[in-house]
């Protein structure tokens, strides 16, 4: 049973929450990407939250910007420091009685951005860490910087920030999204995993707003750069600030057309104790498509 309620931070953010477990248990939190909503977790929590798989309290909560989370209106307020911000004060609440500390922080996409950040900045608030398909700030900005086709593999980005971005979004039913979840495959080749019940999903989380996810982009410099602007190739990243010191466990579907698997090689240069899981015929969405084998390598790791 997947339960949804609001949940206020002290800074002014509220964050919409789904979750299914006993309070009080060990609590694995759930970060989604662009332009996903927290729903897209609902099979792993609920499977994680069973005794047989660990008894957690999984939750996922909405980013800022996203469904019925708080939606600044500034792009200054997307930057990756208030993202971090609001789940750094959503653990301090949610683990009040668990010594303020996840048993591990899992993330897809955008929400792994954010994951990597706050494992560099806060490596006291989780045990562990999940990422999947979501590219480490330190090898992102290597091959944003130097590989032709990564730069290609992410020209959607300078799309995304364009100021009419979100009006040409929502045209035709979404059918830029659309496209964008299923790598151009519509109709009859469209992915199994995409019935009608999870497209209505998607379409709730879309209807709120699509202005939250594109400021993401937007108030980010990592993305290709272009006549009007350096964008990646002004962006120097010390050391430091990239280094993850948690037991990490990274999943990375293979067939990821934005994010090819030249993003994981050198990982181990920023991640001390690195497990990495390479997942062949599966796309960026491998959450939607392999729940089950998602759900099996967290349980693994955790274990």
């Amino acid at each position: 049973m997947i339960e949804t309620y609001n949940q206020a931070l002290p800074h002014g953010i509220s964050l919409s929450c789904r979750a299914a477990g006993e309070p009080g248990r060990p609590v694995l939190l759930f970060l989604h990407g662009f332009p996903e909503g927290a729903f897209v977790w609902d099979f792993h929590l609920a499977y994680l939250s069973r005794p047989e798989h660990g008894g957690y309290r999984c939750i996922a909560p909405n980013l800022r910007g996203f469904e019925r989370s708080s939606a600044p209106v500034d792009i200054s307020a997307y930057r990756p420091k208030h993202l971090v911000q609001d789940i750094a004060a959503l653990i301090a609440l949610e683990t009040q009685d668990r010594g303020g500390q996840l048993a591990a922080l899992v993330a897809h996409d955008w929400g792994g951005a954010v994951a990597w950040n706050l494992a560099n900045q806060f490596p006291e608030l989780a045990q562990k860490l999940v990422i999947i398909n979501s590219p480490h700030p330190g090898t992102f900005l290597r091959e944003l910087q130097h590989n032709p086709a990564q730069q290609a593999a992410s020209a959607y980005m300078n799309f995304l920030i364009r100021p009419d971005a979100e009006a040409l979004l929502t045209q035709d039913d979404y059918r830029r999204l659309w496209e964008f979840l299923t790598n151009g495959k519509n109709g009859p080749a469209a992915p199994a995993w995409l019935t009608n019940e999870v497209k209505d999903q998607y379409r709730n989380v879309w209807r709120a707003g699509l202005r939250g996810g594109c400021n993401l982009y937007r108030a980010s410099p990592l993305r290709p750069a272009s006549a009007q602007d350096p964008a990646a190739t002004a962006v120097s990243i010390p050391l430091e600030l990239l280094t993850v010191s948690l037991p990490t466990l990274v999943i990375w579907a293979l067939d990821d057309i934005a994010l090819p698997p030249g993003l994981i090689d050198g990982l181990e240069h920023y991640v001390k104790h690195l497990t990495l899981h390479t997942v062949p015929n599966a796309s960026h969405w491998v959450v939607h498509e392999q729940p089950q084998h998602i759900a099996d390598l967290i349980a693994g790791f955790l274990a």
